[in-house]
């Protein structure tokens, strides 16, 4: 098993020398993988390191341990921290505590003793480790919440936010069946009652008397209401399931006193369908005060051939949008040919595919301008907004002329993207060498400048520049204080302040640490 990683802190060299020699790091299950003789090269270390455990004391020169403890307990919340100090005074064991410090080791620090404390927080470090992966347990809670994680898929299913040709795939996760010949969308409206109750009270009803040969239904609640997603097997006719909706919406008056109207959709042929199949059942629910309330109303029998139509709709956007922004190129080209394929399934001329066609050309202008692209650099430098889809041969035309705008979309998103984050460290740069002198700079300060989180941009300045935000503001103020010691005759301690630095040995300490040399001697040439 991976030892878990030891950061040890004190002033003190003998100290250091003394528990990093007698500990048997290893058998204890931990590695001491830094030392560091204050605070504030600590947290320098911690930034690289990311230790699973601190040892630190407290009284140390330019930062104490407590205020270590109480920074790293925000950037590394996993980490454990056990502090030592040689005065027994309970008003720092207060802080210690309320610094979620683990354990408070009393100077001289005995090798038993803190073997103990060691095999302690090892134990507790294995049982956080082993929840984590613990796949039993967490089946366990996936099982508990299948409940909920199936009502919310069954909700993404109807409202096109499952990526179109995965429906299948995603069901068999949550153990849900969503085999057939044809598939269809219920919607319930409640007269008579409102609220959650209501609402479960229709779900059983329909769950236990919904029935009609060849139909599997999935019954759920779907916006305060009840929705019914039906598969048909067979040569089933939609009208023998109405009928039986009919007879459910008879029995609610009888049984609860309520009520109901259910709305449903045209038969899809396909899972991909369910989200036209839910509008045209939400559609039917319109009519119900014009045909009436308290039975079926199918979309089909006033709106005809409805399920002929053909939409390019927000699922359709959804899938295309983010297999430009997010995905790759066999991304994209399952994407176009999923939309594509729709097209060329219905076998209609292209002239009579406007209505598609604008829509998905609307969608293609709408991800350029949220790019912040050029309309001519993605469509061409004629473009003017008149294509046709009567300008297209067949849909295998326009899947190609889709597949190139989206594929350059692609292309100058993500050299946009590299440029931003070029920009972005550039600027942090330019922040860094506009206001090392002061002494409060930090991550957290210029993140809030640039409107970034803290992990962002920690990841972000690392990978482009090489080093870490504190390395770097580190480099930035040595390099000005060796040009300050050059060119004036400024003392120290004031040539300290103008680099950002309050306390002058601190300065003293982190100057020789970079140079080799104090600054005195550094100005003696």
């Amino acid at each position: 098993m991976e030892l878990y990683r030891v950061l040890l802190v004190d002033d003190e060299e003998d100290i250091r020398v003394g528990i990093s020699r007698k500990m048997d790091w290893a058998s204890l299950g931990f590695a001491l993988v830094g030392e560091a003789e204050n605070g504030r090269d600590a947290l320098e270390l911690a930034e690289t390191l990311e230790p699973d455990l601190v040892l630190t004391d407290i009284k140390m020169p330019f930062m104490d341990g407590l205020e270590l403890c109480r920074i790293l307990s925000e950037r590394l919340p996993a980490s454990k921290f056990v502090v030592f100090s040689g005065f027994d005074d309970f008003e720092y064991a207060k802080q210690a505590v309320g610094l979620n410090v683990s354990e408070y080791i009393l100077k001289p620090i005995n090798a038993a003793e803190l073997t103990g404390v060691l095999q302690k927080l090892r134990a507790q470090l294995d049982a956080e480790r082993t929840e984590r992966q613990n796949v039993e347990l967490l089946r366990s809670r996936y099982e508990e919440s299948l409940p909920v994680l199936r009502e919310l898929f069954y909700t993404r299913l109807l409202e096109g936010r499952v990526p179109a040709g995965q429906e299948s795939q995603r069901a068999a996760r949550l153990d849900i069946d969503l085999s057939g010949q044809a598939w269809t969308v219920s919607l319930v409206h409640i007269d008579g009652g409102s609220g959650e109750l209501t609402a479960l009270s229709v779900q059983q009803l329909l769950e236990e008397h919904l029935k009609s040969e060849g139909c599997f239904n999935r019954v759920f609640l779907y916006n305060d209401s009840v929705a019914v997603l039906t598969a048909f097997s067979g040569a089933v006719s939609i009208y023998d399931y109405i009928s039986a909706v009919d007879r459910v919406c008879s029995l609610a008056e009888n049984y609860l006193g309520l009520t109901i109207t259910v709305g449903v959709g045209t038969p899809c042929a396909e899972p991909a369908g369910l989200p036209q199949s839910a509008e045209g059942a939400h559609d039917a629910l319109e009519y119900r005060r014009i045909v009436g309330v308290g039975r079926a109303v199918y979309i089909g029998d006033l709106e005809p051939d409805t399920g002929d139509r053909l939409s390019f709709d927000e699922a359709d956007e959804r899938a295309l949008t983010a297999a430009v922004k997010l995905g790759g190129e066999a991304e994209v080209q399952a994407a176009v040919e999923q939309i594509v394929g729709r097209l060329r399934q219905t076998g209609q001329p292209m002239a009579q595919s406007s209505l598609f066609f604008l829509e998905l050309l609307t969608c293609l202008m709408k991800l350029a301008r949220g790019a912040d692209l050029p309309l001519e650099e993605v469509f061409g430098a004629d473009f003017t907004g008149a294509v046709r889809a009567a300008d297209f041969a067949s849909a295998e035309e326009l899947g190609a002329w889709c597949l190139e705008r989206c594929l350059r979309m692609q292309s100058q998103i993500r050299r946009q993207r590299t440029d931003t984050a070029g920009k972005t460290v550039e600027m942090a740069k330019e922040y860094i060498h506009s206001h090392y002198g002061e002494s409060d700079l930090s991550v957290e300060k210029i993140c809030e400048y640039l409107h970034l989180s803290a992990a962002y941009f920690s990841t972000l300045f690392k990978r482009e520049t090489g080093m870490s935000f504190t390395a770097f503001v580190t480099v930035v103020r040595m390099d000005a204080a060796a040009e300050r010691l050059r060119n004036t005759q400024d003392k120290t301690y004031l040539i300290a302040q103008a680099c950002g630095y309050e306390d002058p040995n601190y300065f003293s300490y982190v100057f020789k640490r970079h140079f080799g040399v104090t600054p005195t001697r550094f100005r003696a040439g």
